[in-house]
């Protein structure tokens, strides 16, 4: 719908005074701003296909109650073992532009499927919410929980090590946009909003009540072994400044489609992180 037929629709409420009719209009606007575009909370007035559905018991809320609202929604899952993570990656981080090959997370380098493993050069499976943080190893749980899981080169992967998220340090040279200091990584700005939304979803999905830490994050960094990821802060400018884009929404879709079968709100409604931690 164009920006004058939505116009037309809010005069016609006013002449009639409809209350479904100025809804409707309401709805409009939204609909022609285009999914992908400006910041994170310009996304607010987003209507998703999900609404009706999935996210049917969170509509409304805010804050704490929201939070445990798609708690209880997306721990509704099926888990992957670690070996299966392989397969599962070669599929959510699929190069739109070349099939056999797979995205990395930090360098964007576009990379053949079968160069996955552990020697230099190929690709792994970087928890980007660390494993020691909680302590969750790679068993079957967060540990093999693909929303936060992304193939990355084998070195930049060590060295990001467990290292929280913000900015600042030295340029790393084997993956150029990325920065690093003692206790920090700061990602390329393509995927910050990207790191950002899965810390946010890790952050709802795993609560303490499932047999794993209660992951939490906070507004610091060198969180070493506690259950922390943080800077808070910084990741939600960063889930501003980089809202979700065609390849972030289509991973959402490939992973509630063919593999877990539930999603990360915060790529479907981006408005929903300031609501929980704004």
């Amino acid at each position: 719908m164009s920006p004058t037929r939505v116009t037309r629709w809010k005069q016609l409420a006013l002449l009639v005074g409809g209350l479904s009719i100025a809804v409707t209009a309401t709805q409009a606007t939204a609909a022609v701003t285009p999914s992908g575009t400006g910041t994170a909370s310009q996304a607010a007035t987003t209507v998703t296909a999900y609404d009706d559905s999935y996210y049917q018991g969170a509509l409304g809320e805010t804050g704490q109650a929201l939070k445990d609202a798609l708690h209880g929604i997306i721990s509704d899952q099926t888990k992957l073992s670690y070996s299966q993570v392989w397969d599962a990656l070669k599929a959510t981080d699929e190069d739109p532009a070349d099939s056999s090959k797979v995205v990395l997370l930090y360098t964007g380098r576009s990379q053949s499927k079968s160069e996955n493993g552990g020697d230099a050069d190929e690709w792994n499976r970087e928890h980007v919410w660390a494993k020691s943080h909680g302590d969750f190893g790679t068993t079957t749980g967060p540990g093999t929980d693909i929303h936060h899981l992304r193939p990355t080169d084998v070195t930049v992967n060590s060295t990001r090590g467990n290292k929280d998220f913000d900015e600042g340090g030295s340029e790393v040279g084997e993956a150029p946009g990325n920065y690093t200091d003692s206790d920090s990584w700061e990602p390329r700005d393509q995927v910050k909003g990207d790191v950002a939304r899965m810390l946010f979803y890790m952050a709802v999905r795993y609560e303490g009540g499932d047999g794993f830490a209660d992951l939490e994050l906070n507004d610091q960094v060198g969180n070493g072994s506690n259950p922390l990821m943080g800077r808070l802060s910084v990741l939600l400018e960063w889930h501003e400044q980089d809202p979700p884009d065609a390849f972030e929404k289509n991973r959402n879709e490939v992973i509630y489609a063919d593999f877990q079968h539930n999603r990360n709100p915060f790529i479907d409604h981006p408005e929903w992180a300031a609501s929980i931690w704004g």
